[in-house]
């Protein structure tokens, strides 16, 4: 495996900027980094004709509404970092972007973060918007990258067993099991990038106080049947230590009869998609994930 010339360059920069590790640093100072860092690694948002914030059974909440997209149908996304940072500023440019190119309504969930609120509010609160949403629009997909992938694949699960359906799930490099026995886990341990010891981390501030809930709820690999569930776009990046995890998840809901696209993008590491200005596959994946939310909710 090579990594993409761009994206290696990216990761020379980041070493050479140095700096501590996220639990070296306080939480706060690790989502405002985040923050930050977004717009420069977007770059510009395609226009859409009107943003709003509002809120969902209390979940803060953000809609893009393309000029010319259809009342009935709407995407929810569930933005990334790891269920501890990330929210409406670090996702905004994206989301807008797949907005604009899907062509439909795309609402943004602020849902609460740990560890001041561990599992399982991120999963309520992803699964409140989702059925707000689903009692204002006749057609539903649900997308997210990273921990918000995760998210949306066991909202996938919840919309099954409680009789909501759902038109697709967008999973975008997801996390999909509390473990760390993976090939791609053991590959993939530069600290520039997302690691071992990174997700180790993010999973403690996730589970920190709480009770074990469902499992299917944090980690939707270990789902016990996934038939029934949504058709799935599944995401992955070749230098990813969660790679193999989402690659299993979409074998599983394969063997389960589900409908699933899975691509693989080589050379590119978690996290590319919001990247744009950094390579030119981000635009491309954002372009599939919209050509596949148009013909599912279409």
């Amino acid at each position: 495996m090579s990594l993409d010339p761009e994206i290696a360059a990216y990761l020379d920069g980041i070493r050479a900027l140095g700096g501590p590790a996220i639990w070296e640093t306080s939480v706060q100072t690790t989502r405002a980094a985040m923050d930050m860092a977004a717009d420069e690694l977007f770059g510009p948002a395609d226009p859409v004709a009107k943003v709003s914030d509002t809120t969902a059974s209390g979940v803060p909440i953000r809609i893009y509404e393309p000029a010319t997209s259809p009342a009935d149908r709407v995407i929810v996304y569930l933005h990334g970092g790891g269920w501890v940072e990330g929210g409406l500023k670090s996702h905004d440019r994206f989301c807008q972007t797949l907005a604009a190119r899907a062509g439909v309504p795309l609402i943004a969930a602020d849902y609460r973060l740990a560890p001041e609120h561990p599992f399982p509010a991120a999963i309520e609160d992803a699964w409140a918007v989702t059925r707000w949403a689903a009692g204002r629009y006749d057609r539903l997909a649900v997308a997210g990258d990273s921990a918000g992938g995760q998210l949306a694949a066991s909202v996938a699960l919840r919309a099954r067993d409680r009789g909501l359906v759902l038109a697709l799930q967008a999973l975008l490099y997801p996390v999909t099991d509390h473990s760390f026995e993976t090939d791609s886990y053991r590959e993939f341990t530069d600290p520039a990038s997302l690691n071992e010891e990174m997700m180790r981390w993010f999973w403690d501030q996730y589970l920190l106080g709480a009770g074990p809930g469902e499992t299917q709820d944090h980690s939707p690999l270990r789902a016990v049947d996934l038939s029934g569930v949504a058709p799935a776009l599944v995401i992955t990046a070749e230098a990813d230590p969660l790679r193999d995890e989402a690659e299993a998840y979409a074998e599983r809901l394969r063997a389960a009869g589900v409908a699933v696209d899975l691509h693989r993008y080589p050379g590119m590491i978690h996290g590319f998609i919001r990247m744009p200005t950094v390579t030119d596959r981000a635009g491309e994946a954002i372009d599939e994930i919209a050509a596949a939310v148009r013909r599912a909710l279409n």
